[in-house]
């Protein structure tokens, strides 16, 4: 058996990559390890949103690099290889294989080839790729991300992603259905559906909605998550869905990018404030109690005082529950690095943290609220520090709980009793079936 290691950076969806490519190897004969010292083949799963996901993978390569032996080879795969291909083979000489989202079949055959001295790149597009018959390789356990939908026909001026992975296209519902069914056998109950716009999912006959209820009714799923959608593409089909499909969960993570019209206009985003805030509203009104987490950059070109400020406001008017906030990163190739008005970096940095300040206040004000309330908790896996587990809600709050490690993959109904401003710690109201 030949070994290999493999780190992975990035988002949900390079999570999900890195099952595909293990799942590849495993059927050349390749056995996983976790230690690098150990393998015979050093695999890197990359990011390339922001340029500090890059830098951080370009200094992790070169300490991988002295793992290397005679007849070793050291890879770099997914969405960074496919924006740099042949500069990163030519920067990087201990570098052997580059290679894109769509070419993970191609990786044995050029794995094979470097481990003869014969460096290779492959980072063309596949608009048929999907890996459905791909048996993906993942640790078992009561979670698991599905891919659904790959590409993405936007053209964000900010965003690198049509560039890395290629124009949108959807997998079959059928090979998904099946897909999760043999997970759900596994002892899988909670399906997170990936896609870069997942909502706009259209397999050519059907739509997000029939995906959410197909898949809502596969036998032993309790709960159905998806990330991320794009607020236009919530259709009345979709929200009915929603609302009607009991596994689907409570929770919409709704990235909104800013709260100036003005910047969102720069951005290339398809939706006003108003706009947003109106799906916001036909979300909660279908489905109460629903929670909102996004994704805010701050910092973009042109922004003004008077435009962040509009942002802050956006953040109480949504009434967020949490959001991932980011200083804008040029990305080479996209339209935002050729717009006036750079905003300073000190200037970025500054309006960064009133952002995390102001979004902090609001989650802690929020969860105090919740103290007392009743929820169902999935245990996931042990927490970090002490010997605590660590689960979740369906309205993805996370709860800290007095369990053994055995408990993961069981459900129980737990009273929310103290909060971090983030974290939530809980009692044990009454167990419910462990399925795992």
């Amino acid at each position: 058996m030949k070994r290999v290691y493999i780190e992975t950076y990035g988002c949900q969806m390079n999570v999900a990559d890195t099952e595909v490519v293990l799942g590849v190897l495993k059927a050349h004969d390749y056995e996983q390890t976790e230690s690098p010292e150990d393998a015979d083949t050093i695999l890197v799963n990359t990011c390339a949103v922001r340029d500090n996901a890059e830098q951080r993978v370009i200094g992790r390569v070169g300490e991988l690099q002295r793992y290397k032996r005679p007849g070793n080879v050291l890879g770099v795969i997914g969405c960074m290889a496919q924006r740099l291909g042949p500069r990163l083979l030519a920067a990087v000489k201990q570098v052997d294989v580059v290679l894109g989202p769509d070419a993970y079949r191609n990786l044995p055959n050029l794995l094979e080839n470097a481990a003869r001295g014969e460096r290779a790149i492959d980072t063309g597009f596949r608009s048929w790729e999907h890996y459905e018959d791909v048996v993906a390789l993942r640790e078992r356990g009561p979670t698991a991300f599905v891919t659904v939908q790959r590409g993405c026909d936007y053209r964000c001026t900010f965003c690198i992603v049509p560039m890395t992975r290629g124009p949108e296209r959807s997998q079959k519902l059928e090979d998904i259905v099946t897909k999760i069914e043999d997970l759900a056998r596994e002892g899988t109950t909670e399906i997170t559906l990936l896609g870069q716009t997942v909502n706009a999912y259209h397999d050519g006959v059907h739509d997000f909605a029939d995906l959410l209820r197909a898949v809502g009714a596969v036998d032993g799923i309790r709960r159905v998550r998806f990330t991320s959608p794009y607020p236009n593409n919530f259709t009345e089909r979709a929200v009915a869905a929603m609302a009607e499909t009991p596994a689907v969960c409570d929770h919409v993570h709704l990235p909104v990018q800013s709260g100036s019209n003005a910047v969102l206009r720069r951005m290339l985003r398809r939706y006003t404030r108003e706009q947003y805030l109106a799906v916001m509203d036909r979300l909660r009104l279908a489905i109460p109690g629903i929670t909102f987490s996004t994704d805010i950059i701050v910092g973009f070109p042109g922004e003004t005082e008077s435009q962040f400020g509009e942002t802050l406001t956006l953040v109480e008017d949504a009434g967020f529950d949490d959001a991932y906030t980011f200083k804008y990163s040029p990305r080479e190739a996209t339209p935002a690095v050729r717009l006036q008005g750079q905003v300073p970096e000190a200037v970025a940095t500054e309006r960064l943290a009133r952002l995390i300040a102001t979004v902090r206040s609001q989650t802690r004000r929020r969860n105090v609220g919740r103290l007392g309330s009743l929820h169902e908790v999935l245990v996931e896996r042990p927490a970090k520090r002490g010997d605590q587990m660590l689960g979740r809600t369906r309205s993805n709050l996370m709860v800290l709980l007095e369990l053994p490690s055995s408990s993961v993959g069981t459900y129980h109904q737990v009273r929310l009793t103290g909060t971090t401003g983030s974290t939530f710690v809980g009692r044990i109201e009454s167990p419910s079936l462990a399925v795992i």
